[in-house]
């Protein structure tokens, strides 16, 4: 691994904007293109392989949590745990995660964190990088994020009922996260999903179904929306009762309780 000195482009920061990645310059300066780093093939194999056998202990670990009915021990409150486990019995569909690895390029990779439930950095990794790539010649580009998405929201359409539209949501006033599910959004439709968008803070309960401003029942729902806060917002005794297919699934959640890390390696 190397990180090599970078001249960054003139218009770097037109030519974000015009992809909707606007908060390329939060706090003082996100995107950085005085430097980038280098890796060999060999090296991106060892990082893949370490999510990959990381993502497997960690599926085993909420295995065993919820067959063991261990959900307390992570300080789970009963009706989320009730969540966790129908939505694990039911095999609910994920779309993603993120690792957070610290890496040297000697040393095996080391797990700093594991977002399973609200990754970001998405449009950032998938399509910024991409393009800045084309226009200084880089080699390559290791991820295949955008295909992969694309890829797995067309194995998620396929499961949903025919005809079945994905509500996208976010809270307002946070322009990170609206560029994300902007982005994820596009994911979606590129892989032929129905797609509607509705805010967190719109969303209603008609009695029998979340709906949103149209009056239209949310029956899979996309929410760029931590689980935790989630179980404690108003409506949130009729998720069960709802039924919507939710992704991230409830179960995702327990990858982001630090306290999994203790049974994970019981």
């Amino acid at each position: 691994m190397q990180r090599l000195p970078s001249a960054p482009r003139a218009d770097w920061r037109e030519k974000f904007e015009a992809l909707g990645f606007s908060f390329h310059s939060a706090d003082g300066g996100y995107w950085d293109e005085s430097a980038c780093y280098q890796f060999s093939a060999g090296e991106i194999d060892t990082i893949e392989a370490a999510a990959e056998e990381l993502h497997r202990m960690a599926i085993a670990a909420v295995k065993h949590i919820i067959d063991e009915k261990r959900c307390a021990d992570l300080h789970v409150a009963p009706a989320q745990a009730a969540l966790i486990e129908q939505s694990w019995r039911a095999n609910a569909p994920t779309l993603y995660g993120r690792f957070d690895f610290a890496y040297d390029g000697k040393n095996p990779p080391k797990l700093l964190e594991y977002n399973a439930d609200t990754p970001t950095s998405l449009l950032e990794a998938a399509v910024a990088q991409w393009h800045w790539l084309e226009e200084t010649g880089r080699p390559d580009q290791f991820n295949s994020l955008h295909e992969k998405l694309i890829a797995r929201w067309e194995m998620i359409f396929n499961a949903l009922p025919p005809g079945t539209p994905v509500h996208f949501s976010c809270m307002k006033d946070n322009e990170e996260d609206r560029v994300t599910i902007d982005y994820l959004r596009d994911t979606a439709l590129q892989a032929g999903v129905a797609t509607q968008f509705v805010y967190i803070e719109d969303l209603g309960w008609n009695g029998s179904a979340f709906v949103d401003l149209d009056g239209t029942p949310v029956r899979a729902w996309f929410k760029l929306y931590p689980w935790e806060w989630l179980v404690r917002d108003e409506f949130a005794t009729h998720l069960g009762d709802a039924s919507p297919q939710i992704i991230e699934p409830a179960w995702k959640a327990l990858l982001s309780n630090k306290a999994l890390l203790a049974i994970l390696w019981e």
